[in-house]
């Protein structure tokens, strides 16, 4: 134990005497400073990383409940030699969904219950303790359910062949059979595993947009006990929306209609799109809006829902860049006044001008667009607008979503020696951090993310600037963007391609041919570096299909965006990816598409996932060399001073 000196002491006598109120005497002190030095011993717990989940909330969910593939490994690992296939593949998806699969088993179940469900609680336990035995009685206890608590903890901690305790051990489990609490415990079990298996799950961007229910996945993640967002910038403009900016309505709106995905605004979150629908069935009458249809089916087989969906999402996406050009004149620090189209558009000749060149448009149908001032909204637009942002800043449980993204999210995040964020840092072509100016002060690099950060939390708290998060949602200065525009204009109504280009910010280009110097600059500016620190972010799916790699800069960068979007997976090859890092180090694990919870429970069919090692360690990594490790260390050495103060009577000890 450090020995301070009296005056070392003394200057921190108010300090210690706070302190004494939780540890009141030498015995207290010490007995905690043992406890937290065996906790710097136990194994590092495992992370789970995940990006850019775009609303598939059931594949996003079956990840979870198969803990990427861990659940099953464990299951094998701890029963492989002495219990069939088929009994390991049924407590597999049993642990997976536990309610689901107990009413099919007891519907199809000849065997007798009451002998397999204590068979099936035995075979639970064995996994829920290997699951456990990287924690402390007092971590493991706190995620044990009140119910179930004292007797879920003698089972877990009890070796049923101690001779002793044999009988005793047996007896707890007929005893749960008997009084007819099986089922619930099983439930209840499952949901521990579950739990110690994921101690952290990281969410690097992207819930919202594509996919058909956001708002299911941001359940989910409400129910995580240890979780951390970086936002992406479809979160970002999320909310932007539930903050009351009309532009990032008018966004969020467009794409939801653009992936057929409106029932996420309707009834994820009771909004009402029927201000939208009148509106666009009278002003698109005589416009049949071809492009805005579904793609994948034939002209003749629209129904009179989707060619309705078409008239809306041409009337929101209008709304959109009118809007949209307004806040650019409005705002001349955004500097993106090349995205000026509409003043140039030739109703007559349906031509506009895009950086000077003149283009011809597919479509000559914009009944609302005033040939004198082409960016103002008619009366009836602006009603429509006006009454679908009062309902998303109204809408009680996009609230209660959009503040717990606040709560839990950030720019970026630094845990245990890696660094997260969702796209990029800016950079310029010389590899020197871009600087940015906001207001009359210049920011780069670490600074520039905590700017944004703040922000981002002025815009919606103290609704200081909403505009702002359209900013962040589009801007090549955005660091949640990292692209020098976004053409949703040009795609929509342009033919030509090359129109539709969106380059990448300097940042992709250095990282993904560098030799790990420019990873390593971007860690040190955040304070982090060294042999185990890494990059680790999204946005861009990977193209492994065309050969890409998501490891890049000599292993210092790793880019997990491998397709959870069902319009991505032609890209990618796969349906996502989950990143863990454990106490042996990083492995990545690539993901087939999911069919359905249907067929799990009834077929026992499980994603299919890819292991890939990145990288192991010499020495297994402990809780010492974690970040909740350094906090330990920390509160150790404060302990240390406070027995050190007591044996000097420097502060009295109490009873």
């Amino acid at each position: 134990m450090t020995n301070f000196s009296v005056d070392e002491l003394r200057s921190n006598v108010k300090y210690f005497e706070l302190l004494s109120n939780s540890y009141p005497n030498i015995t207290s002190a010490v007995e905690e400073v043992v406890n937290l030095k065996a906790i710097l011993n136990l194994p590092k717990a495992t992370e789970h990383f995940l990006t850019d989940i775009h609303g598939e909330s059931k594949a996003f969910n079956h990840v979870m409940q198969n803990a990427s593939g861990a659940i099953r490994r464990k299951v094998y690992e701890e029963l492989g030699s002495t219990v069939s296939i088929d009994d390991l593949e049924e407590l597999t998806v049993l642990i997976y969904y536990p309610k689901e699969k107990l009413e099919y088993i007891k519907m199809n179940k000849s065997k007798k219950m009451n002998n397999w469900y204590e068979l099936t609680i035995y075979r639970l336990i064995k996994v829920a303790r290997a699951a456990a035995s990287k924690y402390t009685r007092s971590k493991v206890r706190k995620m044990l359910p009140k119910q179930f608590a004292y007797i879920m903890e003698e089972l877990l901690q009890e070796d049923e062949h101690r001779f002793n305790k044999k009988e005793y051990y047996t007896q707890i489990i007929k005893s749960i059979v008997e009084y007819d609490r099986a089922d619930l415990f099983i439930v209840e079990l499952s949901e521990v595993i579950k739990n110690l298996t994921i101690d952290h799950l990281h969410i690097i961007g992207d819930i919202y947009d594509r996919g058909p229910a956001p708002h299911e996945v941001m359940n989910t993640l409400m129910n995580q006990k240890n979780l951390d967002i970086q936002w992406g910038n479809h979160d970002i403009l999320w909310m932007g929306a539930a903050a009351g900016s009309k532009v990032c309505v008018a966004n969020a709106v467009r794409i939801a209609l653009r992936y057929s995905n409106n029932d996420v605004i309707e009834n994820g979150y009771g909004i009402n799109l029927l201000p939208l629908a009148s509106f666009a069935s009278k002003a698109y009458a005589n416009d049949e809006c071809e492009q805005f249809l579904p793609k994948e089916k034939s002209k003749k087989t629209y129904d009179i829902d989707e060619r309705l969906l078409a008239k809306m999402h041409k009337a929101i996406s209008i709304i959109q860049f009118k809007l949209e050009e307004q806040v650019i004149k409005e705002n001349p620090s955004y500097n993106m006044n090349k995205r000026l189209m509409l003043d140039t558009l030739d109703l007559d000749k349906a031509t506009i001008q895009i950086e000077g060149k003149t283009y011809t448009l597919n479509d000559k149908k914009f009944p609302t667009i005033d040939k004198k001032n082409h960016t103002k909204l008619t009366e009836d637009e602006k009603n429509v607008i006006d009454s679908i942002t009062e309902n998303f800043v109204n809408s009680e449980k996009l609230k209660k979503h959009i503040r717990f993204l606040y709560a839990k999210g950030s720019m970026y995040l630094k845990f245990n020696n890696n660094l997260l964020f969702h796209a990029c840092v800016l950079l310029d072509e010389n590899k020197e951090f871009k600087k940015v100016k906001i207001g009359d002060s210049f920011y780069s690099g670490k600074a520039l993310m905590d700017k944004y950060d703040e922000m981002a939390r002025e815009a919606y708290f103290s609704k200081k600037d909403v505009d702002f998060l359209w900013f962040l949602w589009c801007n090549e200065d955005s660091t949640l963007f990292g692209k020098d525009k976004m053409t949703t204009f040009e795609r929509y109504f342009i033919d030509d391609k090359a129109t539709h280009k969106e380059n990448l910010s300097p940042y992709y280009k250095f990282m993904s041919s560098d030799d790990g110097t420019v990873a390593e600059k971007i860690l040190v500016e955040f304070g982090l570096g060294g042999k185990d620190s890494h990059i680790i972010n999204g946005h861009t799916p990977v193209k492994l299909s065309k050969g890409e790699s998501p490891i890049r800069s000599s292993g210092k960068q790793l880019v997990i965006d491998g397709g959870f979007s069902k319009p991505y997976q032609k890209t990618t090859g796969i349906a996502g990816y989950t990143l863990t890092y454990n106490s042996y180090g990083l492995t990545l694990i690539s993901h087939n598409p999911f069919e359905s919870v249907e067929k799990v429970i009834k077929e026992g069919f499980d994603i299919k996932s890819t292991k890939q090692v990145i990288e192991t360690v010499t020495d297994r990594k402990r809780v010492a060399d974690t970040d909740t490790g350094h906090k330990i260390k920390e509160k150790i050495y404060n302990l240390e001073m406070l027995i050190n103060a007591y044996s000097k009577g420097i502060i009295k000890q109490k009873d």
